[in-house]
């Protein structure tokens, strides 16, 4: 469908939402949450438009109740909203039904049920693993061989706009004897790839079971408090370094939208284990940045990557998730973990774009940043550029906000 153009104007020139991407969100525009799809720099309001499919699916202002609805009924959804969108024939029924997007508010797109972050950017890990543990020893034993991930908090995921408080917790630096409770000085970001759970499973699935199970993805950025990860991690893992919020852009965009830009994950070192393997490419081609933005000031791209870079695909990912018997439910959400490229410029945190600080970044305005700065702003952007077209996320940001006073009992 390259050459489907729509009858909305702006979906036609310079945007990420033309009719061949059809991300699904929820907005407010002052007449309470709706469901809807974004068309140029506009909302369809699919709770207000005959699609001709059950209107019940389209009440609750989350996106699960489609989910369920399962694989046939996205197929429908896209088919109807393509032709209603494309056809002039249907302008004069659909064109009341639109919002402008500049006139409403993004909120959660839907209810995660649970959330897992994983570890699947190879240059990332053997960034972190050389900064802590020398270039020899950079990666895990097990890393070439299983996608690790950890459970994280559904309740911390916000969608793109949620200011982002500064977490206290405990900290212990190299010349202190014991912890202390303190905000945290390092606070980060992590620049990830966010697949959403479609559809239920029970028992272990293959990967091509996988995929045909995520409903679509998101941008996703795992704020990670680095002082606090460090001092708490050993022996199981993250946990309050990594609780504060995860934030997530508001469109869905669908496995059917990016389904032209399929690529195959990089050659590996060592052959993974069968119930790993992928039936043909199973990563995408999106090119991603990362923007910084000063409170007061201008902003500044800081990093730029693509998704080809990630070691272990969604797929890959939800499959492994599986392979216990771990049954996975209708909104879960999998982070795919910091993606990185191989060159400095194209790191995907600020621990490895300054290298845990000893390289601060200097900003144009001639401040340095090791990490992130209250009031500083944070910005994912990624995109699909297909011919003659591009397949865009929307912005998925948060601004950093002081962290709250200490209650007297807490001091």
């Amino acid at each position: 469908m390259t050459d489907v153009k729509s009858w909305v104007a702006s979906a036609n020139g310079d945007t990420d939402f033309p009719i061949q991407n059809l991300p699904y969100g929820v907005f407010d525009d002052g007449r309470g949450a709706r469901m809807g799809v974004a068309i140029g720099d506009q909302i369809l309001d699919l709770g207000a438009v005959d699609h001709g499919l059950d209107a019940a699916l389209f009440v609750e202002p989350a996106w699960n109740r489609v989910m369920e609805a399962g694989p046939q009924l996205w197929a429908d959804l896209r088919a109807r909203l393509i032709a209603l969108l494309s056809d002039e024939a249907h302008r004069a029924a659909v064109e009341p039904h639109l919002v402008a997007q500049a006139d409403a508010k993004m909120l959660m797109p839907f209810r995660v049920m649970e959330y897992t972050d994983f570890y699947a950017g190879k240059n990332h890990a053997m960034n972190v693993g050389t900064i802590f543990r020398g270039a020899e020893n950079a990666l895990p034993a097990n890393w070439l061989s299983i996608p690790i991930g950890y459970n994280g908090r559904a309740s911390s995921v916000v969608v793109s706009g949620t200011p982002v408080t500064r977490p206290w917790g405990q900290v212990k630096g190299p010349n202190d004897d014991l912890p202390r409770f303190a905000p945290s000085a390092r606070f980060d970001i992590e620049l990830e790839f966010g697949a959403i759970v479609g559809q239920p499973s029970q028992g272990m699935i293959s990967v091509a079971q996988a995929d045909e199970m995520i409903f679509g993805y998101v941008l996703l950025n795992d704020w990670s408090a680095r002082d606090i990860q460090a001092w708490e991690y050993v022996p199981l893992g993250p946990f309050q370094g990594k609780a504060t919020a995860t934030t997530i852009s508001p469109w869905i965009v669908t496995r059917a939208a990016l389904a032209p830009f399929r690529t195959a994950t990089p050659e590996r070192e060592r052959p993974l284990l069968p119930y790993l393997s992928e039936p043909g490419p199973m990563n995408y081609d999106i090119a991603l940045e990362v923007a910084l933005r000063p409170e007061n000031g201008a902003e500044t791209v800081i990093s730029q990557t693509n998704t080809r870079e990630l070691y272990y695909s969604a797929a890959q990912q939800l499959a492994h998730h599986t392979s216990s018997g771990c049954a996975m439910r209708v909104g879960d959400l999998l982070g795919s973990g910091t993606i990185s490229g191989v060159t400095p410029d194209s790191r995907g945190s600020l621990l490895e774009l300054s290298w845990s600080g000893k390289e601060p970044l200097e900003l144009p305005d001639g401040t340095t940043r090791s990490f992130i700065e209250d009031g500083d702003t944070l910005t994912l952007r990624g995109a699909a550029q297909g011919k003659g077209y591009r397949i865009g996320f929307g912005d998925c940001a948060g601004q950093i906000l002081p962290a709250a006073d200490l209650p007297d009992w807490a001091k």
